[in-house]
């Protein structure tokens, strides 16, 4: 053994070893490899050569070797559908139906479950018009496989282009039976309307598959179909289903638009109400903005504040309106409005917060105020993707902060330090001026306006810019739209820079206008003795009359004004005026409506209640008020009594005088 084990280690080949480990000169890849295969062709086969049948036992011979090769293969493999079903269809294009047919039964006999084999074997039975067979097998393939929705829907649909709506129906309530999807009953309602049978279009869907957008669909059905009532009783009853667990904000929305759609809009307020107290807030947003649409569609803003605004955003609105300058307020506010409401309204809430500018130069209250401004910057950029507005908040956060450092405006390309307020506007619209950029110009005053609309001297630049560029309409519209704004901080300039724009357009009659609007606000003396100069310098024939009206209006109405000097005032103007064109009627008459200066005097008192003693002033009395009337006449008889006493001791003095004389 021990020799034969020798041996037999002897007999083994040694492996050689390479004694040359060095990488050879030339190189080659499996892709190279594979290039040459493709060149040389060494894995084509030729194609079959073409046979040709010309009688009757070469195509028997052909279809009995076809047919062994198709029963080898599904004898080596039974479970292989494709091999099954390449074999019918091979039959089928042979017109052998009834070998086909025998083909597919014994493949169901192998995998009935096989959807692709129920499908291709009802499909060759329509296909050759055995409208019985085709029956036969959709519903054994119904029966057996309920499950599977392809059948159902090709059997319905073979029904009904066949034109058995009724059977069609049948199986549709089969189908039914079985409870299967939503697009399933979508399809049995369709079938329905088609043949306009509404009644029978409403199924148990809603029962079945009881989601919210499915209860909407069957409402909005019956609303299309103009059964109002009945649609009002679905959403009732989708309300009452989901109970007050499972409340959904697209439900009550859907619901508040049908009544509101039929002018229910008492129902549509007590339907917001009522999902508004029960759905968490966070959850109910698109709730809170229809509902903020229909307010201001049909309600008051009154309302829309008092109803619409939730308990944390009231009591928010309660701290700031306390104290305006609780920045922290603001910031919480803000926080809130921007997760809940849209665009608009956070700016809103945003201007009102920055208006409230620290009343005092302390950083400690211009730290907090100042990240008012860049919170406004960001959500604008970040937020709102409005790059123009976050400009907007930019230049007027440098125009209003004294603040120390350098900010960058990348979109102007300008660089601006510590300035004043207004200064960022005014130089940058000195620079588009310069450059002889009008638009962007207009731009500019544009935002400056929206920043500061109490500004007269933006508005009034701004109009004499559009006057210079010969745009007197937009100039006219800029001045309108200046006079329209609420709080203005010099407005009788603006109105001057307004009149004098309309006399150099020499528009005379659209100037009398305005002194006239501007009258209805304020009968100052000024305006009215300008509104006399102004017909006194236009027209030729009739400016002395029309002088004359404004200063009889003048007066009547400043009949009732307290300050006496300004009637005064009046008058002194209108007697200028006849001093220098009026006739001595004219001069006499307004002579006669000239006051009476006297003297008198007032008790004054002290700021504890103690008598102070007694101050001399001046008053006017005015021979046209009939209450002044009496005064006047006591004093017209106290003059006389004086005279008289004068001129007594004077002939007391002087006995040989004749004082009956000096008397008349």
């Amino acid at each position: 053994n021990m020799a034969s084990t020798a041996a037999g280690k002897q007999r083994i080949p040694k492996v050689a070893k390479v004694k040359n480990k060095a990488p050879a000169e030339v190189q080659i890849t499996a892709e190279q490899l594979l290039r040459e295969a493709k060149e040389r062709e060494l894995e084509l086969l030729p194609p079959p050569p073409q046979q040709k049948i010309t009688d009757v036992e070469e195509l028997n011979d052909y279809k009995l070797r076809k047919r062994k090769t198709f029963e080898d293969n599904i004898r080596k493999n039974r479970t292989v559908i494709s091999n099954w079903i390449k074999y019918a269809q091979w039959e089928e294009s042979l017109k052998e139906i009834q070998r086909a047919r025998s083909i597919y039964e014994r493949a169901l006999d192998v995998d009935y479950r096989n959807v692709t084999l129920w499908l291709k074997y009802a499909e060759m039975e329509m296909k050759n018009r055995q409208v019985n067979h085709a029956r036969n097998i959709w519903d054994r393939a119904i029966t057996t496989l309920p499950r599977v929705n392809q059948f159902w829907y090709k059997y319905t649909y073979m029904e009904e282009m066949l034109g058995n709506v009724a059977g069609s129906r049948q199986v549709f309530e089969r189908w039914m039976e079985w409870q299967p999807e939503e697009q399933a009953w979508h399809s049995y309602i369709n079938f329905e309307l088609r043949y306009k049978e509404v009644d029978r279009a409403r199924t148990e869907l809603v029962l079945i598959h009881p989601d919210v957008k499915n209860w909407i669909k069957y409402a909005r059905f019956e609303e299309k179909h103009s059964y109002f009532a009945h649609a009002r009783k679905v959403y009732e009853r989708a309300v009452e289903f989901f109970g007050e667990e499972h409340m959904d904000e697209h439900l009550y929305v859907a619901f508040a638009k049908f009544e509101e759609n039929q002018k229910e809009f008492e129902r549509v307020r007590v339907i917001y109400k009522y999902a508004l107290d029960r759905i968490p807030k966070q959850d109910a947003q698109n709730l809170f903005k229809n509902y903020t649409i229909f307010e201001k569609k049909f309600g008051d803003r009154r309302g829309i504040e008092d109803i619409i605004v939730s308990k944390r955003r009231f009591q928010y609105e309660e701290e700031v309106k306390a104290n305006p300058h609780n920045y922290d307020a603001w910031f919480d506010y803000l926080r809130l409005v921007e997760s809940d409401t849209d665009a608009e309204t956070v700016r809103e809430v945003y201007e009102r917060a920055i208006a409230n500018v620290p009343p005092i130069q302390e950083k400690r209250h211009w730290k907090r105020y100042i990240y008012l401004w860049i919170n406004y910057a960001l959500y604008e950029e970040l937020e709102a993707k409005d790059a123009e507005r976050t400009r907007q908040v930019y230049q007027a956060c440098l125009e209003l902060l004294p603040h120390k450092k350098v900010w960058l405006l990348q979109q102007f390309g300008l660089s601006f330090g510590k300035c004043p307020k207004h200064k960022l506007f005014k130089g940058y619209i000195e620079l588009e001026l310069q450059l002889r950029e009008f638009d962007r110009c207009r731009k500019l005053y544009e935002k400056f306006l929206e920043f500061a609309p109490e500004n007269c001297t933006s508005w009034i630049k701004f109009a004499e810019l559009e006057t210079i560029l010969g745009d007197i309409d937009r100039a006219r519209a800029i001045y309108e739209l200046a006079i329209s704004q609420p709080r203005l901080d010099m407005p009788e300039v603006l109105w001057k820079s307004y009149i004098d724009f309309e006399i150099e357009q020499e528009e005379y009659e659209k100037t009398r206008s305005l002194y006239r609007r501007l009258l209805q606000r304020t009968q100052h003396v000024k305006v009215w003795i300008s509104l006399a100069q102004f017909e006194l310098s236009v027209g030729q024939k009739e400016r002395l009359p029309r002088c004359r009206q404004v200063y009889e209006e003048a007066n009547k109405a400043m009949r009732s004004c307290e300050e006496k000097e300004e009637r005064v005032m009046l008058l002194e103007s209108w007697r200028s005026f006849e001093d220098e064109f009026g006739t001595s009627a004219t001069k006499e008459r307004i002579d006669k409506l000239m006051p009476e200066k006297i003297k008198k005097r007032r008790k004054l008192q002290a700021e504890d209640g103690s008598d102070a003693g007694w101050e001399e002033y001046y008053d006017y009395i005015f021979p046209e008020d009939t209450a002044n009337q009496p005064n006047l006449k006591l004093l017209a008889m106290a003059k006389l009594w004086k005279k008289q006493q004068q001129e007594s001791e004077a002939a007391a003095m002087d006995p040989d005088k004749d004082i009956d004389e000096s008397q008349t």
